[in-house]
């Protein structure tokens, strides 16, 4: 926009909420694939935010404990940023698309992943979700250079 200024907080950017310790696995580690039931529409702009529910059994799992050794597991919380650049599906008879998508799932492809230096306590939904402007603004404040 030539004003500089950005479009409504929906227009733009969308939530999505993640259980931990995936969520730290995005932030920290090198989890570029979310598996969700089925495909989402929305390509931009994601906020990482993570569920109340933790997924205690994903504790245990090698490349999990790895990844997230030695950080926080905030939960309730936006902490960070992501672009989704594509959702796609590995045919039945392919290998998996990488070290942390599952089979039979819809694949998120993460790009630009940016941790917020200070998680922002917000209540999240199911499937892509349009953040308040209130949000968004706390966003930017700890991410000024994040645009659409």
């Amino acid at each position: 926009m030539s004003t500089g200024a950005l479009p409504p907080a929906g227009d733009w950017i969308r939530g999505i909420s993640i259980k931990q310790p995936w969520a730290a696995c995005i932030l920290h580690g090198d989890k570029r694939i979310e598996n969700r039931a089925r495909p989402w529409p929305w390509r931009g702009w994601m906020l990482l935010h993570t569920s109340q529910q933790t997924d205690r059994a994903a504790l245990r799992l090698p490349p999990v404990a790895r990844t997230i050794r030695g950080h926080g597991l905030p939960t309730g919380a936006v902490i960070g940023v992501a672009r989704l650049t594509g959702c796609h599906q590995d045919p039945d008879s392919a290998p998996p698309c990488g070290p942390w998508s599952e089979p039979g799932r819809w694949h998120l492809e993460l790009d630009d992943v940016q941790e917020l230096p200070l998680p922002i306590p917000a209540r999240g939904h199911l499937g892509p979700w349009k953040p308040t402007a209130d949000l968004v603004d706390q966003v930017l404040q700890q991410l000024p250079d994040l645009r659409p």
